[in-house]
């Protein structure tokens, strides 16, 4: 059988649902899979970052076109200092995948804020996954989370100033129809 077309990420998963009680359970079972640890800075610090993607297909009755539209939901571990988060062994190898993957992450924004010819989305795993809510054909929206304690302001107005950066990139929303 021929290997579906996209992104493939080993461990990811392609489950058909047919109601939202059954995705609700999928983000569920996506939660509580994902990898936390305990540093100096958070107890129960994300380890990884979720991506979770709905895609739904609609055909009204009697006719030939197929519309489709995807939600991604995504959660990203956040940036770390590490000096200030402790980490050491496998915490600290974790802390440096997370910060090159928001660093690719940045990149792309820049690139598409700057109108680059090149947008170097397979930087990255994350980035590649997301190609589409990036400068492609979705609508997307980003909630930023910082922590209002002083000690984390530098942290706060970075996620503010990345936040920014990803307001001002315009994606072209087109109808994903075909016959």
């Amino acid at each position: 059988s021929a290997r579906p077309m996209g992104v493939f990420v080993p461990g990811m998963t392609e489950i058909p649902a047919n109601s939202p009680d059954q995705i609700q359970e999928e983000m569920d079972r996506a939660q509580s899979v994902r990898t936390v640890a305990s540093t100096a800075m958070n107890a129960t610090s994300s380890r990884s970052h979720c991506v979770f993607t709905i895609t739904v297909e609609r055909r009204e009755p009697g006719s030939d076109a197929v519309r489709r539209a995807k939600v991604s939901l995504v959660d990203l571990a956040g940036s770390e200092r590490v000096g200030k988060t402790g980490a050491h062994g496998q915490t600290l190898a974790e802390a440096k995948y997370i910060n090159l993957s928001l660093h690719a992450l940045e990149k792309v924004v820049i690139a598409l804020q700057e109108k680059r010819a090149h947008v170097p989305y397979r930087d990255s795993t994350m980035t590649m996954l997301l190609k589409d809510a990036l400068g492609g054909n979705c609508k997307t929206v980003m909630v930023a989370t910082a922590s209002p304690e002083s000690e984390h302001l530098g942290e706060g107005i970075s996620t503010c100033r990345f936040a920014q950066r990803i307001a001002m990139v315009a994606n072209e929303v087109v109808v994903n129809e075909e016959v």
